[in-house]
């Protein structure tokens, strides 16, 4: 059960991070919703995703696990048919400028906005099982 809660709390923590790094991914009635899309990607992540990454494994393999967003990004599909009001309008990254180096927009949409999202999910919530290891 402690393992679920800290699960729920990470996803929950990913997902309302991602929204405001990128647009695109709506919340239709705010915290609510962002409270309720924790528990579809935690519900998900643990029941599905060991099946999709299963059945994504010679692509995984073949791929040295870059392949792995995209079962991400299945999930986060998933998530959007179970949450009515969690949707993904688009992936929308702002150009990021400074002395050192220059980011350019990006911009997604479709599928590959999914996978946009399912990059800084997987990015975020790996970072910080790292930091609580």
């Amino acid at each position: 059960m402690k393992r679920i809660l800290r699960h729920y709390v990470i996803d929950t923590f990913s997902l309302w991070a991602v929204s405001q790094i990128t647009s695109g991914l709506v919340f239709e009635r705010g915290v609510v919703t962002l409270l309720i899309a924790g528990i579809g990607v935690t519900i998900v992540s643990i029941a599905a995703k060991p099946v999709i990454n299963l059945l994504l494994f010679p692509l995984n393999l073949v791929t040295f696990g870059v392949f792995r967003w995209v079962s991400s990004a299945i999930i986060i599909f998933l998530v959007t048919l179970i949450v009515p009001a969690f949707k993904v309008n688009g992936f929308y990254l702002a150009a990021i400028s400074n002395n050192w180096m220059d980011i350019p927009a990006i911009n997604l949409s479709g599928a590959f906005a999914f996978i946009g999202f399912s990059f800084f999910l997987s990015f975020i919530t790996s970072f910080i099982y790292w930091l609580i290891k």
